[in-house]
């Protein structure tokens, strides 16, 4: 009989070992959150605070606000309000242009250290949403060029128990400087797509017109390729792109100025405006293409979507406040739809949860929210009448509760300050707020209108 050799023995040992371990423990894969969002969940989960109310709502709404979020069209602005007291996200869906660059800011008007996770996802047909960034800690800004058209959705979340006023600017600006000096879109002529030679081919950029001589300038850092005649583009220069990893093309020069093999930075001439190659017949341009596997749109590489920025311009008060409507009002589900979603009626009262600069976005009695034009809100500063209850009363906590949390007594005044449905929003002589049902308000001899 042989004995086993030493390395037959330290095989046995190490299997031994690993088979011991498997069997006795399992260490679990260490955390690693990919945003500061993840990092701060996981800090909820061990501390056990997930399992709570605010934890489990805040929870939800993190999927809520991506879920359901507002559809709006950059440029957009909007201020609102997250309660302290309640574990609520704002998500915002918006569109964006290969082409484009996406500017996102916000700010805040909190007295605390407030601490908001800012996140950026695409959405995506296979795998949902798709975490695409997140604002830094210390910085309001968060900017990106998409590499194609998406959809993205914009998440805003607090920590728990912190919350406050806050505005968030969303806006699409072209990632090109001009190339043709002293034009903008508007000398933009000719567009991707437009026949040529009888329909026998499409138009493979945009063609901007400008008088012969017309400087034609670098709209990005990058590296001259080529310089030279070619084929029906007359004069030309290809200049690559490195950063987005593109080539851009300038056609019909009448005068070839830049060197082929060097560099050149924003601004640089390449050439002037001519009609040179196949241009000879028609007036003075630029043909400027873009390359990256195949031609593509410049169009939003050089043309804002927008024309000024519609920035909210009054005061802040409403927000978070209660509100009623001065007449029966159509409202909207999203901003700047053309159409209406419907209507509520004169008093109907609601919350404010953001603005814009025509509208606000309010949240009704039943958990819906819309937008309103502004000139139809007002606040319940000034009731709509003061009652005297002759009777005993019910002070509700929601149209939708029938549980009463406080009583009112025979003779107690109540102001109203709106309605919903057959409610209506009170308020007694100590400040406490509730909802009366219509049984108890149309029985008239139970109540008599008082002064206000």
């Amino acid at each position: 009989m042989h004995l086993p050799s030493r390395l037959t023995c330290l095989v046995l040992l190490v299997t031994l070992a690993l088979f011991s371990c498997s069997q006795e423990e399992r260490v679990p894969e260490p955390f690693r959150p990919r945003n500061d969002h993840e990092a701060y969940q996981h800090s909820l989960e061990q501390a056990n605070l997930l399992t709570t109310a605010l934890g489990v709502e805040w929870q939800k709404w993190s999927k809520t606000s991506l879920e359901k979020p507002v559809k709006v069209k950059a440029p957009y602005q909007e201020a609102f309000y997250l309660s302290p007291n309640e574990a609520v996200a704002m998500g915002y869906h918006f569109d964006a242009r290969r082409g484009q660059k996406i500017q996102i800011s916000f700010s805040t008007e909190s007295e605390d250290d407030t601490r908001v996770f800012v996140d950026l996802f695409r959405v995506d047909e296979t795998y949902g949403y798709k975490h695409v960034a997140t604002a830094g800690k210390e910085g309001n800004l968060l900017g990106f060029e998409p590499r194609n058209d998406a959809s993205y959705v914009l998440r805003f979340q607090p920590e728990l128990l912190r919350g406050g006023n806050f505005k968030v600017t969303i806006e699409n600006v072209p990632t090109f400087r001009f190339p043709v000096a002293g034009k903008t879109a508007r000398a933009i002529g000719s567009f991707w797509g437009a026949p040529r030679d009888g329909g026998r081919r499409k138009h493979e950029g945009v063609d901007i017109f400008a008088k012969r001589g017309t400087p034609v300038l670098a709209p990005v850092e990058g590296y001259v390729r080529f310089v030279g005649e070619r084929g029906i583009g007359g004069k030309v220069v290809w200049l690559r792109d490195r950063k987005r990893g593109q080539s851009l093309y300038f056609a019909h020069l009448n005068k070839l100025i830049a060197k082929q093999g060097t560099y050149v930075q924003p601004g640089d001439t390449l050439g002037t405006v001519g009609n040179t190659g196949n241009a000879r017949t028609t007036p003075p341009h630029l043909h400027f293409g873009v390359y990256k596997n195949g031609a593509v749109d410049p169009l939003y590489y050089l043309k804002p979507t927008y024309k000024k920025l519609p920035e909210i311009s009054t005061d802040l008060e409403l927000l978070g406040q209660y509100a009623r409507l001065t007449r029966s009002t159509r409202i909207k589900t999203t901003p700047g739809a053309k159409r209406s979603s419907g209507s509520r009626a004169k008093n109907e009262l609601a919350k404010v949860v953001a603005m814009n600069r025509d509208s606000y976005r309010v949240e009704w009695a039943d958990g819906k929210q819309a937008y309103v034009p502004k000139r139809y809100v007002t606040s319940t500063a000034r009731p709509i009448e003061v009652l005297s209850l002759q009777v005993d009363g019910d002070l509700l906590k929601s149209p939708s509760d029938a549980t009463f949390w406080q009583s009112l007594e025979a003779g107690e005044e109540v102001a109203v300050l709106g309605r919903h449905d057959n409610y209506w929003f009170v308020k007694n002589s100590a400040g406490e707020t509730g909802w009366l049902s219509d049984q108890q308000k149309t029985a008239r001899s139970s109540f008599q209108t008082g002064p206000g």
